[in-house]
């Protein structure tokens, strides 16, 4: 994997981590790093050696902290829709990886920082983590799928309230929300993200991408959701992989996956 400006990057056991590397400026999205992360996944996903995704924020204080507002302030009418869909497009990206993505949430989440935490498959949170999507409080609304995704996640109520006050929510009310997967100290923040992905890459990776696919279809209205679970269900059992967790199970001993 190339280096990147605003990016630090490790495989480690076929898991990628992307590290987004902006401590001076509590890890905003500027466009250019949206741009490097856009890459880092599309590499990712094109590389054999990399089978799960972890995004996390550098230090202990931001995971993203927003989108830079120097950036926002040169928006208007005329150019501010293709930034609006340009976020979409890379977080949509993200959500649509048939390689499992988590967010190892470490520090404020806000804004475009909480959007993208929003798209990966799994949120696991350290305890200090704060969520919020405080866009009113600058005069505009969350523009990277946060209006979506938020009230797939937490239900049309909560998500009107926590985005028409900007309030900000901690990492334990947000796990009551189910906004979060797990709560855990800093201290273990990476280890439980790699324990949680490691039980994922034990598992059929035809069947991950399609669970995936089939999760995301619930919430679409350009596709119906029973006949992609249909579909994905049809595609793994054409699989190698399905005959050999079949053969396992009846043989009494752990499947080798192959992904085919």
């Amino acid at each position: 994997m190339p280096d990147f400006k605003n990016l630090t990057l490790s495989v480690e056991n076929n898991i990628l981590t992307i590290t987004i590397n902006r401590p001076d400026s509590l890890n905003a999205l500027n466009v250019e790093t949206l741009d490097e992360i856009n890459n880092a996944l599309q590499q990712a996903l094109n590389e054999s050696g990399v089978k799960g995704i972890i995004f996390t924020g550098t230090g202990d204080r931001a995971f993203i902290a927003g989108a830079d507002i120097k950036e926002l302030t040169e928006l208007n009418a005329l150019n501010s829709r293709k930034f609006s869909e340009n976020g979409q497009e890379i977080f949509q990206a993200i959500e649509n990886s048939e390689k499992p993505v988590i967010a190892a949430v470490n520090g404020f989440a806000l804004g475009a920082g909480c959007e993208l935490a929003m798209a990966c498959h799994i949120r696991i949170a350290a305890e200090q983590a704060k969520f919020g999507q405080p866009e009113v409080k600058l005069g505009t609304i969350p523009g990277y799928g946060g209006t979506q995704r938020l009230t797939q996640l937490v239900g049309r109520g909560k998500a009107m309230e926590l985005m028409m006050t900007g309030k900000m929510i901690d990492a334990h009310e947000a796990h009551s929300l189910r906004l979060v997967n797990m709560v855990v100290s800093s201290e273990i923040l990476m280890q439980e993200s790699f324990k949680m992905m490691s039980a994922i890459l034990q598992q059929a990776p035809i069947a991950i991408a399609n669970v995936i696919r089939s999760i995301n279809s619930a919430d679409s209205f350009d596709e119906n959701g029973f006949q992609t679970e249909a579909n994905g269900f049809m595609n793994c059992c054409g699989s190698q992989d399905f005959k050999e967790g079949t053969s396992a199970f009846i043989e009494k001993r752990s499947p080798d996956f192959q992904g085919e």
